[in-house]
């Protein structure tokens, strides 16, 4: 991956300093993010905006991962044994923080993107697998509808 950012004035990016954003509770690894997209068109806006997004989340030191949900089952299609469903789930218990991105598809979040977060389990013990971690949202659309879809998201993410 490119460390090249063309669009960017070096001089005005700072980086992040840890020290002032954590305080004493400092970890020993770099930021774990998990990016999910809504497509699976071979043409993917929003695959292309999420992989901009890691290419600057690595920038900044983060640890990223991004999850590419082709061939991921509908909910309750298949068993949560299913291999994506498996890759899904522990990618979401490995990251500390997260960002999602769909495109809009009648006023709404794409299936696609939905079924991901439906094979994410509301609880693992008395843990919610998103409780106490960062999340980012991200949307390809320009049309009259577009805030529905980052609404969407913002509820189930919170």
């Amino acid at each position: 991956m490119s460390d090249i950012l063309p669009n960017i004035t070096a001089s005005l990016l700072q980086q992040p300093d840890t020290k002032r954003l954590t305080g004493a509770a400092v970890t020993q690894h770099p930021p774990r993010i998990l990016l999910l997209y809504g497509s699976n068109r071979e043409k993917s806006y929003s695959r292309l905006l999420t992989l901009e997004a890691e290419r600057l989340l690595r920038h900044f030191g983060a640890d990223t991962r991004v999850f590419h949900p082709s061939g991921l089952p509908l909910p309750d299609d298949a068993p949560a044994t299913h291999p994506k469903v498996v890759e899904l789930r522990e990618l979401v218990e490995w990251s500390e923080g997260q960002v999602w991105c769909s495109p809009e598809r009648h006023g709404a979040m794409t299936g696609v993107f939905k079924s991901q977060i439906d094979w994410i389990p509301l609880n693992s013990g008395a843990v919610r697998p998103s409780q106490g971690k960062t999340l980012a949202l991200l949307q390809v659309c320009g049309g009259s509808q577009s805030f529905n879809t980052v609404n969407q998201m913002r509820i189930l993410g919170r």
